[in-house]
């Protein structure tokens, strides 16, 4: 008797991820560090001074903690209602947040109480920062308004009305200390100058803005909304450079790293997008498991914290490259071990000992090898198979229809089973791969399961899916073949005018010869 044979999966071939330096480097950062916050995380922001301590700002509190600490070091708690916005000043000493009752506190990172309390908002403040000459702060809130405040003073120093919508992200120039942008929910990012009584310059975003950036240089200015990010130019009067829209839900924060060289943008689709900032594509990207509303990064770019909408804080940290001179390369054998041998062409006297191989054979060749097919069809129909590995579960039925199996396998079955079969069939029946098998065992089932058709809802229900997906894939292959029949009737013109083109040329050229004669 000969020996079974397993049956043979037809796979097709997959592309490879293409790996960049970039992929290499942000697959650097380890396995992320999950700490519960009381609530959504709405701002995340590194101290500029070392140890870079980060502040999180979630619910009416104020965390700050250690770049490698699982435990707040501090907290700041001074808050009847929401905080939001929680910001450091470059020198890392002082850090200023807004409220849900509309005022701004100003607080020592070593301190607990507020040293200041700036009152002239209306409604919540959603946005606070430091100018860059560290003796003032910008704020903005819900009530449409933005002003700038003196800290030696606590007063407001000027108010700007100038948005028709909540407020809700802002930044500050590094290079000038009078210039702070704000973007609004009214599709408008505003540039202000201390200096003016009014907005230097408008920019429309065409969606509500949810975060504003500024390069260092402070010639590029990035925003988002909607599903967009924006580049533009402030230098040539807030030109757009560049429209980016590589996310399918809103995006709510945008990063920079250390350089300036890479771009990170968060949204509510639960991804991290890393763009070039040379060519603006996308060259790398984290996922996560909700969705994120805020965003920092340390920086020295060793640390990535991601704060999301179910109060989680996500922190990846990535080893510093170390380079040991001193460690001695183990030595590795050279190259004539490896190929010792390979080369030896046998001799008649030798004696060749082949080890025998022991094949193991999976539970569906086992079932066939005993003529067990409705058993061997069942092995494939599990799920984590129909799922990962479809090509297995088709490959079976193509054994079966081949031993002539196939029909009497599939009879038999309960609702459950057939329910089952049908959900499979319906969504791969428009794979080409599968398509010549599965139409035949579609054709089967509904052969066999006919005369029960009206009996079970489930049952029916599949039956019109795989109606519906069928119906479907006959109009794509019409319009296709409308396509094709178009492109044939282009071709076939090109040709015939290209032949008569150089018909024309050839008989100008002996004509032009002859006269020459």
């Amino acid at each position: 008797m000969a020996a079974y044979k397993p049956v043979v999966v037809q796979t097709c071939p997959r592309l490879g991820e293409k790996i960049t330096q970039d992929t290499l480097y942000w697959r650097g950062y380890k396995t992320p560090v999950q700490i519960k916050e009381f609530g959504a995380v709405n701002k995340i922001d590194f101290s500029p001074a070392p140890p870079y301590n980060y502040a999180v700002t979630a619910s009416s509190r104020i965390h700050i903690y250690g770049r490698y600490s699982q435990e707040p070091i501090k907290t700041f708690s001074r808050f009847r209602e929401a905080a939001y916005c929680a910001t450091y000043r470059d020198d890392g000493r002082l850090l200023a947040a807004g409220s849900e009752e509309g005022s701004i506190c100003l607080f020592d990172v070593s301190g607990k109480a507020p040293l200041r309390q700036f009152e002239g908002h209306t409604k919540p403040v959603h946005v606070v920062g430091f100018l860059s000459d560290k003796y003032r702060i910008f704020s903005g809130g819900d009530d449409y308004s933005s002003a700038l405040w003196d800290i030696p003073s606590a007063r407001e120093i000027i108010s700007y009305s100038e948005h028709t919508d909540y407020v809700r992200c802002g930044c500050a120039s590094k290079v000038n200390a009078d210039v702070f942008i704000t973007g609004s929910y009214d599709h408008t990012v505003k540039l202000f100058d201390a200096r003016t009584k009014s907005s230097v310059m408008t920019i429309e975003h065409g969606h509500p803005v949810e975060s504003v950036l500024l390069f260092p240089s402070g010639g590029l200015l990035v925003s988002a909304g909607g599903r967009y990010v924006k580049v533009w130019d402030v230098l040539k009067g807030g030109q757009l450079l560049v429209s980016l829209k590589n996310h399918h839900k809103t995006v709510t924060c945008l990063c920079l790293n250390s350089s300036g060289q890479r771009l990170l943008s968060g949204s509510l689709d639960r991804h991290v997008k890393i763009y070039s900032t040379t060519s603006y594509k996308v060259v790398h990207s984290f996922n996560y498991a909700t969705s994120i509303l805020s965003l920092a990064l340390s920086p020295e770019d060793e640390t990535i914290v991601v704060g999301m909408t179910n109060g989680v804080l996500n922190v990846k940290h990535r080893k510093p490259e170390e380079k040991n001179e001193n460690s001695q390369k183990k030595r590795q054998p050279v190259y004539r071990t490896y190929m010792k041998g390979k080369t030896y062409m046998p001799k008649q006297e030798d004696f060749c000992v082949s080890k025998p191989v022991k094949r193991v054979l999976r539970k569906y060749d086992k079932l066939l090898r005993s003529f067990q097919s409705s058993k061997a069809l069942d092995a494939v129909l599990e799920p984590p198979i129909m799922l990962h590995t479809p090509e297995v579960t088709v490959a079976v039925m193509q054994e079966l229809h081949r031993r002539g199996t196939l029909r009497s396998a599939l009879a038999g079955r309960d609702e459950k089973q057939v329910n089952l079969l049908l959900t499979f069939v319906a969504r791969r029946v428009i794979e080409p791969r599968f398509t010549s098998v599965l139409v035949t065992v579609a054709d089967m089932i509904t052969d066999i399961y006919h005369p029960v058709v009206g009996q079970s809802a489930v049952v029916d229900k599949q039956f019109l899916k795989l109606k519906e997906a069928i119906g479907k894939e006959i109009d794509y292959q019409e319009e296709l073949l409308e396509v094709l029949g178009m492109m044939d009737t282009l071709f076939a013109t090109f040709t015939k005018k290209s032949l008569e083109e150089n018909k024309s040329n050839g008989v100008k050229e002996i004509i032009q010869t002859n006269r020459s004669y």
